[in-house]
């Protein structure tokens, strides 16, 4: 079961932004920081407050002493510190763990709300193994990986990783608030086989019961706000410590892109309102994925489901709550 707290990586990132913060309230620069400390590389200050090396303890007391910290804010920052370096005690949550699928995982530990939508895939939180398997398999066929003969073993290991990840939202205590927007083109017959999309459709009528799951099916035709195209996929994270940053993953085919940018996330979060608003409520994409069930080859013909209409989101229902005021 994934821990309900942050990842290392996450409170190395918060580590880095406090200290910034007070090194530029105490009028110093990184060279005189440096140079007052005594640390003979000039990069290390850099790292620190970047979030891109483990924190030791001394060299942060140092870094509070000079900048006044007081005593409140002295613990505080020590505990982040030593979570911060425990990494080898975090992975052990997730013992077969890949680096690709770990960069997500550090993401989704401790957040209090995932929003997530994809334009050709369902998302991997929702994935089955089979979906997941033939996914990963797929993209493999342009990568380095092509032809070779331990391929198999590497895609069963991507597939185990990816269902450690998905537990967290079923997970007892503290289950993230999830909403997924699904195009219908993740689930049309060019992504998978039908015993392969009909085992995924079952799965994702079952998790759209979660009460912290929402999942909502955008038909093909469906108009988006004034004609907006989404280019990409795209996963927004609020993190249940309302100190930690608000983060922004762009997917691409090839390469991910994390951002905390406000006027970046803003943006996303806008058009994640759009989507929403213009794809079906709750209720009738449970019905969608009823009746996409039946027609499938080989399964009974499901009865006919009268959904609401797909005009413009202007004309639809609306979402509840902006997710930009949140």
């Amino acid at each position: 079961m994934p821990p309900a707290s942050p990842s290392p990586i996450l409170r190395r990132r918060r580590l880095g932004t406090e200290l910034r913060r007070l090194r530029e309230v105490a009028g110093l620069t990184g060279d005189q920081v440096i140079e007052r400390i005594g640390w003979a590389s000039a990069s290390k200050l850099s790292r620190l407050e970047n979030g891109r090396s483990r924190p030791d303890p001394d060299d942060v007391r140092a870094l509070l002493d000079l900048y006044g910290a007081d005593e409140a804010l002295r613990r505080e920052l020590l505990g982040i510190t030593q979570e911060a370096g425990d990494i080898r005690g975090w992975l052990r949550n997730f013992p077969v763990m890949t680096q690709q699928q770990r960069s997500f995982a550090e993401l989704e530990a401790g957040c209090a709300e995932i929003s997530e939508y994809n334009p050709v895939l369902v998302p991997g939180l929702l994935q089955t193994p089979g979906y997941a398997s033939v996914r990963i398999a797929s993209a493999r066929q342009v990568g380095e990986e092509a032809g070779d003969p331990e391929a198999g073993d590497e895609i069963d290991t991507e597939v185990r990783a990816r269902l450690a990840r998905q537990s967290l939202l079923t997970r007892a205590v503290d289950a993230p608030r999830y909403t997924a927007v699904l195009e219908e083109a993740a689930l049309g017959g060019r992504a998978g086989p039908p015993e392969v999309l009909r085992e995924q459709l079952v799965q994702l009528c079952e998790l759209a019961m979660l009460p912290n799951v929402t999942l909502h099916v955008l038909p093909r035709d469906t108009q988006i706000g004034s004609w907006y195209l989404p280019p990409t996929a795209f996963s927004v994270y609020r993190f249940a410590d309302p100190l930690d940053p608000e983060t922004l993953a762009i997917e691409g085919g090839f390469t991910d892109v994390m951002s905390t940018e406000v006027n970046a996330l803003n943006r996303y979060k806008v058009v994640f309102e759009w989507l929403c608003t213009a794809a079906l409520s709750k209720s009738d994409t449970r019905s969608w994925l009823i009746e996409a069930t039946g027609r499938l080859p080989g399964t009974a013909t499901a009865p006919a489901v009268t959904y609401g209409s797909t005009m413009a989101p202007t004309q639809r229902r609306r979402h509840s709550g902006r997710l930009t005021e949140r």
